[in-house]
């Protein structure tokens, strides 16, 4: 529940109440009282059954009960409010009875008086009302403040997990394009330039755009793109990669950076200069479902020591991102690696 949501449940709570009692006050009584004796009984009403409520809501329940468990206690103190509050009650009533005790009698047709025995009890039935009603609205306020607060840390820990886990996938990419740029440029390579600048573009996307929790899905695809592209300056003839687009590519939302590891992982650990055996990647996507699948030749002399983090991390993404949302299948033959996504978008 919302900070705001306890100060309204209490204001119609007690609007509800004073309503019924001004109505109450108004009912059967000929004549009518005055509009001093109606704010005075009011006035009596809040000062009495306020103090109640409150004394149990904001000290009784959270001290005794809540903070130190000594349920016998509450009980002990529950007792002897509602004792005193009867005996106020009851000594304000014999001194005015004309206001409290009078009423119309249904059998008579005269004005009456109440016993005081039957106030009593009235009393007492009264008190012991807005004692339960405070301790209901208390444990059921406290408990959806405390779910809203058990929201909000689950919610700031997937946060803060998705920030590591971005923050993960970011240095991995670059580790890797620097690496790749290294050979050019130990190379000598005419393509180092170009390689530059195509890096410079693709981190301008990681750092700028996908700060987002969302981006659209052609600029993640333009991206992925750009990526290829800067793969395929490593080779001295290109790469040979088969890059199919179908179905509608649009402003579909998807999280950013969340197919580049599928990728990447083909670049580096298969055959990307076999024109026979190319890597290949197909993209078919409508409104609401997009398949994107990698599959590439397998190279079993390139072995990274490093390990698979950019997949572990991006289907740990997937899992807090797309929870039941998405199917993940990898393929992983003897000559061949194939990975195929299908989100719900």
């Amino acid at each position: 529940m919302k900070r705001k949501g306890p100060l309204i449940v209490h204001l119609f709570f007690w609007l509800l109440i004073f309503t019924v009692l001004l109505w109450d006050t108004l009912a059967g009584v000929d004549p009518q009282p005055s509009r001093n004796e109606i704010l005075i009984k009011i006035g009596y009403f809040a000062l009495i059954n306020l103090s109640i409520f409150y004394i149990n809501y904001t000290l009784l329940i959270p001290i005794l009960v809540k903070e130190k468990k000594k349920y016998g206690l509450y009980i002990v103190s529950i007792i002897l409010l509602i004792a005193v509050m009867v005996v106020i009650k009851t000594i304000v009533a014999t001194l005015y009875a004309d206001l409290f005790l009078k009423y119309l009698s249904e059998n008579s047709g005269e004005i009456e008086y109440y016993e005081i025995t039957k106030y009593v009890l009235s009393a007492i039935f009264v008190s012991g009302f807005f004692v339960v009603v405070s301790a209901l609205l208390k444990f059921a306020i406290d408990w959806f403040g405390s779910e809203r607060i058990q929201r909000d840390l689950v919610s700031e820990k997937r946060d803060m997990e998705l920030q590591f886990l971005k923050s993960q996938l970011n240095p991995h990419f670059l580790f890797n394009s620097l690496n790749n740029i290294y050979s050019l440029a130990y190379q000598k390579s005419d393509k180092t330039a170009d390689a530059i600048l195509k890096l410079s573009e693709i981190m301008r996307y990681m750092i700028y755009e996908s700060n987002d929790s969302w981006v659209s899905l052609s600029k993640e695809i333009t991206y992925v793109q750009s990526y290829i592209e800067l793969q395929k300056l490593r080779f001295k003839d290109g790469a040979a990669v088969e890059f199919t687009i179908n179905g509608e590519i649009d402003d579909q939302p998807v999280v950013p950076l969340i197919l580049i590891s599928f990728v990447e992982n083909a670049f580096k650990h298969g055959v990307a200069n076999d024109p026979n055996d190319p890597i290949k990647i197909d993209i078919i996507a409508n409104q609401k479902i997009l398949h994107f699948s990698v599959s590439n030749k397998k190279n079993k002399s390139n072995k990274d020591q490093m390990g698979g983090v950019g997949l572990n991390n991006v289907e740990r993404r997937l899992q807090l991102l797309y929870p039941e949302r998405y199917k993940l299948n990898i393929v992983n033959s003897a000559t061949h690696y194939t990975t195929e996504l299908m989100l719900d978008i």
